[in-house]
């Protein structure tokens, strides 16, 4: 194993090479330097493991020596080695970025000191470089899972969206309207899930999903589709978004919202306005005082209280009590003068 190298400043010959001939036996090679400049300067062509400095020179001392030594050696440890009695030489030492210091006493046992000191010292640079690479490595694996991650994402919405278009292609080519009804439902459904899956692959944070934003795109690609598929109908009902700003929900959660908001837009297309008429509908996210979140869908059409047969399968009613269950809440018709107002409350 190479030796140890150490450079030591002391303006005094006759103590560093007793210096060196305590240290060779621990294999540390000790160079001996009388002054802060000569250290300096030899520092800065070769390299050394460790620094000893002591604090009387000839012409100065070494806390004046400390700061020009300091912007040449990097993180390398310095030892402090002082003969005075004062804590406070030893203090500014270590303000000025010691690693470690040494009293220097007249029988020299502060030689086998200053070894056990730099040989600590060592190995507490080990230890930071050990966890300065540790720390990068974790680094780096975060951000490769969160580049496959945002892959990943960016891939299955990308598929959903494939499936998403040949549910609208067999839609249109099936003659049965009810087929073709149910084809346009479970593509609004497929949306629904796309919608978050093209969130996560561009955000910063695939934890969590900005409600109002998503919400806004989901209700901008469910109108686009159902207004394709009634094109030629006079019926063409307005859709308004009214959300509370810096929502985040869970991205678990943002998917079950998202299937919840899609049924209930869906029947609300499909039953609230009378055929020939519009009307307008309303998704209203609000974060209430109690800490809960309040999603609603209302309309000013013919009305449903949420009691008796479910008109079409029934499957939406299926699927939107499913999609709550997952939110730990129920969709409840709260009884208003005109139109249907559905809502559901769930805390993040």
């Amino acid at each position: 194993m190479a030796a140890v190298r150490v450079l030591y400043i002391d303006d005094d010959p006759g103590i560093g090479r007793l210096v060196e001939r305590a240290l060779a036996p621990r294999g540390i090679a000790v160079t001996h330097v009388p002054d802060g400049e000569t250290g300096i300067a030899l520092l800065a062509r070769e390299g050394f493991d460790a620094i000893a400095l002591d604090h009387n020179l000839a012409s100065e001392t070494g806390l004046d020596v400390m700061p020009r030594l300091r912007r040449v050696s990097g993180d390398t440890p310095v030892i402090y080695v002082t003969g005075s009695e004062d804590a406070r030489v030893a203090v500014a030492a270590l303000k000025a970025g010691a690693a470690d210091y040494v009293w220097k006493d007249v029988q020299g046992h502060f030689r086998e000191l200053m070894g056990e000191a730099i040989q600590s010292a060592l190995a507490q640079v080990r230890l930071k470089r050990e966890a300065e690479e540790a720390q990068r490595a974790i680094r780096e694996a975060r951000d490769r899972a969160e580049l496959l991650l945002h892959e990943v994402n960016h891939r299955v919405a990308n598929s959903l969206a494939l499936v998403a278009s040949l549910a609208r292609l067999q839609a249109n080519a099936v003659t049965d309207a009810s087929a073709r009804s149910a084809l346009q439902e479970m593509q609004a459904r497929i949306m629904a899930v796309a919608g978050i899956h093209r969130r996560l692959y561009t955000s910063s944070d695939v934890r969590v999903v900005e409600l109002g934003s998503y919400l806004m795109s989901l209700v901008d690609e469910l109108s686009a589709a159902i207004d394709v598929a009634d094109k030629g109908a006079d019926k063409k009902n307005v859709v308004v978004l009214q959300a509370d700003a810096d929502v985040k929900v869970p991205t678990d959660k943002a998917v079950s919202i998202g299937v919840i908001v899609t049924e209930l837009m869906t029947n609300a297309y499909k039953y609230a306005y009378p055929e020939g008429s519009r009307g307008e509908i309303r998704v209203v996210l609000r974060r209430a005082a109690d800490g809960l979140l309040t999603i609603a869908v209302e309309d000013d059409g013919v009305g449903w209280k949420g009691t008796g047969a479910a008109q079409g399968t029934g499957l939406g009613t299926r699927v939107i009590t499913a999609m709550a269950g997952n939110l730990q809440t129920t969709v409840e018709y709260e009884p208003v003068p005109k139109g249907t107002h559905a809502v559901f409350k769930f805390r993040i």
